[in-house]
């Protein structure tokens, strides 16, 4: 509803997964009729089997395609407008992607646009005010209940931390998705991705960004060896979305249970693992959540440890159970 200077399309979904790349893709289709559940896309997009780091990068730094990858596999043309080019006029061209947005709302298709209300994510922008210059919309922890609201030039502000990569205009869908060439893709992608080996130097300890099984050891190994690790942002903004993303993977291989019979029994197993994981995850919030203490006492390095290594056992019983069943449909 609305006028020329005020719209908003109402009802558009609030984010069901904690996470800053496909889950804002869902939400945006789901306003145009699409039925994909949060698990599913999180499962085709690779999301929900990722663990990177652990640094605040991790989440949008280790993944399996691109955003705007993904509104390609199931069928859309995508319009990306960035605002990442070098030597810009970030104020000017930053308005010229505005505009663009708000054409999209005023023709009803919500807009993924970069750093409108979270940071470093790509959020979901349902409506516009010209009076008071702002933006409404949803992210993956804003706009959680009402719309958020934040300034339409914000976008431009992202790079204060990172490159302001602007808007993804959605547009209409041409294509054909083959649920299966990515259901099984997004399988293969989850075991390579777990598998990922890098050399770490010795014994300078230089930093290398790890992946997968690799990932989870350093983070159990560095909780208990640095009990200030676990308030690292690094740490904490990982936790936050692996222990939402990872649950999703089990609600994904639920649902490709149903679909390959004859790898019923693997599938299941394999969600049954991932749920164990995000259990065990969920169960280290007075350790790595953001209220968190920022130093652990002796007792709750011991209690963090055991816990996040149940989780790491459980993703790779999961990842198991992901091979089992490639074995079985491929």
């Amino acid at each position: 509803m609305g006028n020329r200077d005020r719209v908003l399309l109402e009802d558009v979904d609030r984010y069901r997964v904690m996470e800053a790349l496909f889950e804002g893709v869902r939400v945006a289709l789901s306003f145009r009729g699409e039925p994909y559940s949060p698990a599913y896309l999180q499962g085709i997009s690779g999301a929900a089997f990722r663990i990177g780091g652990i640094c605040p990068c991790a989440p949008t730094c280790t993944a399996a395609m691109d955003t705007q990858a993904l509104p390609r596999l199931l069928g859309y043309e995508i319009d990306p407008l960035p605002l990442d080019a070098q030597g810009i006029d970030l104020s000017a061209e930053g308005a010229k992607v505005v505009a663009r947005v708000k054409d999209e709302i005023r023709a009803g298709r919500p807009v993924l646009v970069w750093h409108a209300f979270t940071n470093a994510e790509w959020d979901v922008v349902a409506g516009f005010d010209d009076t008071e210059h702002q933006f409404f919309g949803r992210g993956s922890y804003a706009g959680l209940d009402a719309y958020a609201a934040a300034d339409q030039m914000r976008m431009t502000r992202a790079v204060e931390l990172c490159p302001a990569f602007g808007a993804i205009l959605i547009g209409e869908k041409t294509g054909t998705f083959d649920a299966r060439a990515a259901e099984i893709a997004a399988l293969e992608e989850a075991v390579r991705h777990a598998d990922t080996h890098k050399e770490i130097p010795s014994p300078t300890g230089e930093w290398v960004f790890l992946e997968g099984i690799q990932c989870y050891d350093r983070w159990v190994k560095d909780l208990k060896a640095d009990p200030k690790s676990a308030a690292s942002m690094g740490s904490r903004y990982c936790y936050g979305i692996y222990r939402s993303t990872h649950r999703a993977a089990a609600g994904f291989l639920q649902e490709l249970s149903t679909k390959y019979p004859e790898a019923c029994d693997s599938l299941l197993q394999a969600a049954d693992a991932f749920v164990a994981e995000a259990d065990a995850l969920d169960a280290c919030e007075p350790y790595l959540s953001w209220g968190a203490a920022m130093v652990l006492g002796p007792d709750a390095v011991e209690e963090v440890h055991r816990l996040l290594s149940l989780a790491r056992d459980s993703y790779l019983r999961g990842i198991q159970g992901i091979r089992a069943t490639l074995d079985v449909i491929r």
